[in-house]
């Protein structure tokens, strides 16, 4: 009775505090909800909703009861984190940023458009951001301690997954490709790379002078990193690649300015920020050498050279791809590997979305065991080459079947397992935890049970 008591009297000094103000229309914000200690507000939820619309996303159902419910899930989850003492590498939260604000930028067009659609300057939505990546850290890491490691299903189990299914419930597989690439990097010219060096000495010397190097960084620096001045996030050895590694962290004073250092991204000056023990915060500013179009057509000429050679049946495909610049196929007849978060994770299968964009419009033009032309494509390193590709296969979408997707299959069978684990939990969760719903936020249709109690019982109406 006395924590049910506490629950109350924090109730109440939250409804009659400042954050029920009143304006022109009585109320500028509301709590709706409190789970725990905690509150959520109005004013949360359609910052919420603006966000997933700044993203792209749909919102599947009412937003105003689907968004609250999720705040809610989270602070369990959160909650939990809490409990289990779960850190959060800082690195990952600031590379979070980056791409978060990337795809923002991206999808509503400008940095100006941003600020104007959420109302609030850049650094006031890094700041927003950088808690919701963390929290959305927290709560990836609490599932995967709940879950554990994934069970050893036997054929026997995905097969009496499938038999029970009714064949209007089967899940669809949709059409995936593999693909073959060999790729070309035109030749920059020494006078490119040494007008980036002399560019960046420049910016070396204004450093030294006084000039602020986060500045410089936003406003010449052509890594994903310049909206952030440059500022990569606190970091370990492994996360950069090699020569940026030993470059930044054989790096003491942060008033100096790095030598010049070279990496597959381009060429890089950097500056130290904070040193924490084993990581490091370093800013940098990244250059890339501008390759002139008679280059790319040079290597166009080549790369069409080599697919009538193949065509004529001089040498194969495979045979050729001793000839191609991309490291990570190059030693596997150029077989392309998914990278993308997906149940394709790690096989040379890829949907259509999956592929980068250049490669994905070469192959809808191709049947199978035929050579594009040669096309220009940006690499993960964000270089441009020219680039061709062979399909090597293509499965067309169809309703799942055990002999052709059994991989699949026992995918989806894993992802019921862990979603009945995470259901349970948190059932179990809302149960124990005193939550309070404003009566106008009610009528909805929850996706979990319990969150509807006797105020005075706590119990389940």
């Amino acid at each position: 009775m006395v924590k049910q008591a506490g629950k109350f009297i924090l109730l109440a000094i939250l409804l009659s505090s400042g954050l029920l103000c009143k304006a022109q229309d009585n109320i500028i914000d509301q709590i709706i909800w409190v789970v725990g200690d905690e509150a959520i507000l109005k004013s949360d939820v359609e910052k919420a909703r603006q966000m997933m619309l700044s993203r792209g996303e749909r919102i599947e159902g009412d937003p105003y009861c689907l968004i609250p419910e999720q705040l809610a899930v989270q602070k369990l989850f959160l909650d939990q984190a809490k409990i289990d003492s779960i850190d959060v590498p800082t690195a990952e939260v600031s590379r979070g940023v980056t791409r978060q604000e990337n795809m923002v930028i991206a999808n509503l067009g400008s940095k100006e458009k941003v600020e104007e659609y959420l109302q609030a300057s850049m650094s006031q939505l890094r700041e927003e951001w950088r808690e919701e990546i963390r929290n959305g850290y927290l709560v990836s890491e609490v599932k995967k301690k709940l879950v554990g490691k994934k069970s050893s299903l036997t054929p026997s189990e995905v097969r009496r997954y499938y038999a029970q299914l009714p064949q209007d419930s089967l899940p669809y597989i949709p059409t995936t490709v593999e693909v073959q690439i060999i790729t070309n990097e035109p030749i920059v010219p020494l006078a490119e790379i040494d007008k980036v060096k002399e560019r960046l000495r420049d910016f070396t010397n204004r450093v030294n002078a006084g000039e602020s190097f986060s500045t410089l960084a936003i406003m010449y620096s052509e890594d994903g990193s310049a909206q952030n001045g440059g500022e990569t996030g606190f970091s370990g050895r492994a996360s950069w690649v090699t020569e940026f590694s030993n470059m930044a962290f054989s790096l003491n004073d942060p008033k100096k300015v790095s030598n010049i250092v070279e990496t597959e991204y381009g060429f890089h000056i950097i500056q130290l920020i904070e040193r924490r023990g084993d990581l490091i915060n370093v800013r940098h500013i990244l250059l890339r050498p501008k390759v002139p179009e008679a280059e790319f057509e040079k290597a166009i000429a080549k790369m069409d050279s080599i697919t009538k050679d193949i065509k004529q049946n001089k040498f194969t495909f495979e045979d050729a791809t001793v000839l191609s610049f991309d490291k990570d196929t190059r030693k596997n007849n150029g077989l392309m590997v998914n990278r993308k978060e997906s149940a394709n994770y790690g096989t040379p299968r890829f949907l259509k979305e999956e592929l980068p964009p250049a490669v994905a419009i070469a192959v809808d033009k191709l049947k199978v065991g035929e050579v594009s032309a040669p096309f220009r494509m940006k690499t993960d390193n964000g270089k441009e080459v020219v680039a061709i590709v062979k399909l090597r296969s293509r499965t067309e979408g169809h309703v799942a079947n055990v002999s052709d997707d059994y991989q699949a299959l026992k995918e989806i069978v894993e992802a019921h397992k862990q979603e009945d684990i995470l259901r349970k939990w948190l059932q179990t969760k809302i149960k124990g935890t005193y939550v309070f719903i404003d009566e106008n936020w009610r009528n909805c249709d929850f996706q979990y049970s319990g969150w509807l109690k006797d105020d005075t019982t706590n119990k389940v109406k």
